[in-house]
């Protein structure tokens, strides 16, 4: 027995109530067992219990063992003041403050405590795979919904630390987080540290000039400390030294990757990619605002690197001909890491719901990632039509089920309950 699972016992009430009485022989009725409590202080608030002929109404605090109430020292502590039972699971003491205590150990389902124990004891993919295909669609629709919002609200993480890095300026919290994520996974943390040193001011003074812009860009990701041998990185090259020292740039020490990468995922292509977004778009994030439908987001993002990057994928090496655009793939993947979840920040901030339902509804438009774990929900036949569904099923699998944490899921309850 673990003291969740008996947490999760006394909140649902899933044992026999017949004949319940406290260890010192006194009738119990559970009028309300009260609401769980995932903070400090005891387990359950405002509980209203029937012992004898008395009604009591305050806190429950549950252990699996009694002696476990003086070990963590409760008696001495304010916040446990007002408790009116001890539920426990094994009674291996008595307590001298004369609180009422009542044991579950009997009177709990073996079967149900066979399948948590399952549960936890196994190692595969998902806890529950070889039920969850059991689980019906109205238990989904809203678990789905909350797991959603849990995912969006821990992404918020990252731009309400941006916000306070930048005195809460969106359009350049924007231009970090979409330059971190044209970095993809490899280069994120170096794109950030470009994105951070450059002010979007000085971006701004440079958005007609794709040129000086990618000197900005591949100078500060210290792409352009050697010589050449090409007039283009030359140019970027000669241009970077000047305007470095004009707006007092300073290094950014950003260590870039390229081994086994696929070459249109090189950081040399994405900065560039990166530099004609900004010449393309200013002003981005009050763009995508005013923007209603994902289609059209998608069509701003849809740029593609200057000529001279269709024939390199590094400066001075020739390669073959092919067009670097950012690909659809790529679109939708900074549409679901940066453009959803600063929308959706942004409506929670400013208490414009529209924004957020906006963010929610452009989800459902756009197609699921491709990952190996949306792959093995989708080898347990789980319906997956969208990002809503992926994003989701990310935070299931993230969250709850690599976790073991399928007390406080839905799928988990209903299994359990069967």
């Amino acid at each position: 027995m673990t003291e969740r699972l008996l947490q999760y016992i006394w909140q649902f009430q899933y044992f026999n109530k017949t004949s319940l009485q406290t260890v010192e022989g006194e009738t119990v009725e559970i009028v309300y067992q009260g609401s769980y409590n995932t903070n400090q202080g005891p387990d359950f608030f405002e509980a209203k219990l029937k012992i004898g002929n008395t009604l009591l109404i305050g806190n429950v605090e549950l252990h699996c063992k009694t002696s476990e109430w003086n070990t963590h020292k409760h008696s001495a502590d304010k916040n446990y003041a007002n408790v009116i039972a001890h539920i426990v699971w094994e009674n291996d003491c008595t307590l001298p403050n004369n609180l009422p205590t009542i044991i579950l150990q009997d009177r709990v389902s073996k079967i149900l405590l066979e399948k948590y124990q399952k549960l936890l004891n196994t190692s595969s993919f998902i806890p529950c795979e070889n039920s969850i295909s059991t689980v019906p669609e109205i238990t989904w629709l809203s678990w789905k919904e909350r797991l959603l919002i849990e995912r969006l609200e821990q992404k918020s993480t990252i731009v309400n630390e941006y916000l306070s890095k930048n005195n809460y300026h969106w359009e350049e919290t924007f231009w970090w987080m979409i330059a971190k994520n044209f970095g993809i996974k490899v280069n994120s943390e170096a794109f950030e540290k470009i994105a951070q040193s450059i002010p979007i001011t000085v971006l701004a003074k440079h958005k007609n000039q794709l040129h000086q812009i990618e000197a900005l860009l591949f100078g500060q990701a210290g792409l352009l400390d050697k010589d050449f041998e090409e007039d283009y990185p030359i140019l970027l090259r000669k241009e970077y030294q000047f305007y470095k020292s004009k707006y007092n740039l300073q290094s950014t020490n950003a260590n870039l990757f390229f081994l086994r990468m696929r070459p249109a995922n090189f950081p040399t292509v994405r900065l560039a990619q990166l530099a004609m977004l900004i010449v393309h778009s200013v002003h981005l994030f009050s763009k995508i605002k005013e923007i209603e439908e994902v289609e059209n987001v998608k069509k701003l993002l849809n740029v593609t690197a200057n000529d001279y990057w269709h024939y390199h994928y590094n400066f001075d090496e020739l390669s073959t001909y092919k067009i670097k655009n950012v690909g659809l793939q790529m679109i939708n993947n900074l549409i679901i890491n940066t453009v959803i979840p600063i929308l959706f920040d942004y409506g929670h901030y400013t208490k414009e719901h529209h924004f957020k339902d906006k963010a929610l509804r452009w989800l459902t438009q756009l197609t699921a990632e491709k990952n190996s774990r949306i792959n093995g929900f989708l080898a347990l036949q789980i319906t997956i039509k969208n990002a809503f569904d992926s994003q989701s099923l990310l935070q299931l699998k993230n969250e709850y089920c690599s976790k073991k944490r399928c007390l406080e899921c839905a799928v988990g309850n209903k299994l359990l309950k069967t």
